[in-house]
């Protein structure tokens, strides 16, 4: 048998694309040959793959042997391709006879000593795998607790060569996954609210936005509490159910960020920018598109601190996933699309020094402060839903005795809420009230009278857009759940206005 294939994978963005790993081994001038599209690092495999192959007992006399990674058309990188190479070398070779290879995907890196090293990108490999009605997987060992996460599929995780190539044959290898290997992930302890002193308000319109799927801005000085109270979010979000849960350790998985004995992330994201990054690495980007921070914070939360301090042009590229829920990538040779499905929590001083509007504090100059506030465009602005002044922390409030309700209790009425609002859509594909377009707005978002009155004339004395209608409405909404109505009451608009009144303070001066 001169001629083998054998099935691997490519990471495309966040897709996974088949790939049939074709080798030729022939008589004539011994050379080891690869075509397909192919990058440095899969160039490369040629040296890893002889050695590895030697180095584990197989037998490789010189020959002329051809490598082709089908489609051709697509761009194969990484080194995920190794093990499937070497095995179909061997093959080719007649060193390893099996029928089984038909139904079987292969993928995995290989040292020079034969032994298989784990790989970015499993989970979705091994839900392609599936999806193309393939039933056996073989992985790096390392990478087995990630592939087992796909129910129906058999994934096999193998050592080194030899051992990927016994379980081709069908025997039994060393190790196989079970559930009983498997590790708690482990727990990011997050501040309590009950830490948090005075700012009920602040607390509030964070308990609005986690419930409603909302985003949301804190103004204040310093030292007010923003950056503590953007973590105590994380603590009260609710936990994401198996089909999340998934979605999320994709994107990981595709970016190797997975804890390897308990790969399977059961809580939300919460990701911390620091003002100092790129576009890039906000949105995703590069030559081969990879995902950003929004993308890595898909199910739960973004925090942007220092608002301000962000270049206006990174902060203007948020407009479009913050309305989408995903991020297009446009490239000569494709489009890639990521999914931005989370809460954006940001925070910022109302001025350069902080103290404004406090005018005997206050050191900036109204050029100054009229610059500073001028970084957030009145567009970025529109499609936040709440935004919360927290005022200086008083001495009263420090020392108080008082106890606050902690992250528990808000959470199990969050989780309350949320279900409610899952339950009403459930024939819609939306999730939470963020997510309301303007059919469901008429449906679920309908104002009495009295409401209606007070939303013509706000939208008149305020100047609301269209968008910043719609988002008071879903505010709105929000805060009918959390009080048990169904119906959005006069009460609760004038809450979800009171949200919108913050930055007309600031930014309409």
């Amino acid at each position: 048998m001169s001629f083998s294939t054998i099935v691997s994978a490519a990471i495309d963005g966040l897709g996974v694309e088949l790939v049939r790993v074709e080798a030729d081994v022939s008589n004539g001038l011994p050379m080891f040959h690869m075509v397909g599209y192919l990058s440095s690092e899969v160039k490369e495999a040629g040296e890893r793959v002889r050695t590895a192959i030697r180095n584990s007992g197989f037998d490789y006399p010189p020959r002329r042997t051809v490598i082709n990674l089908s489609p051709a058309t697509l761009r194969k990188r990484g080194a995920s391709f190794d093990l499937p190479i070497a095995v179909a070398s061997l093959m080719s070779l007649g060193q390893v006879l099996t029928e089984e290879t038909e139904k079987s995907l292969l993928v995995g890196e290989l040292s020079l000593n034969g032994k298989v090293r784990k790989v970015p990108g499993i989970l979705p490999i091994v839900m392609a795998a599936k999806a193309a009605g393939l039933s056996r997987c073989i992985v790096p060992a390392e990478n087995m607790a990630e592939g087992a996460l796909v129910s129906g599929m058999d994934v096999i995780g193998v050592e080194n060569l030899g051992e990927a190539v016994s379980a081709l044959k069908g025997e039994q290898v060393s190790k196989k996954y079970t559930e009983d290997e498997e590790e708690e992930e482990p727990v990011e302890a997050f501040p309590d609210f009950a830490d948090i002193r005075g700012q009920e308000n602040v607390k509030r319109a964070a308990e609005i936005a986690v419930a409603g799927g909302h985003n949301i801005l804190m103004i204040g000085p310093p030292g007010s509490g923003k950056s503590m109270t953007a973590k105590c979010i994380a603590g009260i979000l609710p936990p994401p159910d198996m089909e999340e849960s998934l979605e999320i350790t994709k994107i990981y998985s595709v970016l190797g960020m997975l804890n390897e004995k308990s790969p399977l992330i059961q809580r939300r994201p919460f990701r911390e920018v620091h003002h100092t990054a790129t576009r890039a690495a906000l949105i995703g980007g590069g030559a081969f598109p990879r995902p950003g921070e929004i993308s890595l914070a898909h199910g739960g939360v973004l925090f942007l601190d220092e608002l301000p301090e962000f270049k206006k042009s990174v902060l203007e590229v948020l407009r479009q996933p913050l309305e989408e829920k995903e991020i297009q990538i446009s490239r000569t040779y494709g489009n890639y699309t990521f999914p931005a499905d989370m809460i954006l929590v940001a925070a910022m001083n109302p001025c350069p020094c902080g103290c404004y509007p406090d005018m005997q504090k206050c050191t900036c100059t109204p050029a100054q402060i009229q610059m500073y506030l001028n970084k957030i465009s009145r567009p970025f602005l529109d499609r936040i839903d709440l935004c919360v002044e927290a005022a200086a922390v008083s001495y009263e409030d420090l020392t108080s005795e008082r106890k606050s309700e902690n992250s528990a209790q808000i959470r199990k009425r969050i989780c309350r809420v949320r279900k409610v609002q899952k339950e009403r859509y459930r024939e819609t594909g939306i999730t939470v009230n963020a997510m309301l377009d303007e059919k469901g707005l008429k449906r679920y978002c309908a104002l009495e009278n009295d409401a209606r009155a007070l939303m013509e004339q706000a939208f008149s004395v305020m100047g609301l857009t269209a968008r910043g209608y719609h988002r008071i409405l879903k505010t709105a909404r929000t805060i009918a759940d959390l009080e048990g109505e169904e119906q959005i009451r006069e009460n609760h608009l004038k809450e979800a206005l009171g949200y919108r009144m913050v930055d007309k303070k600031y930014w309409t001066r």
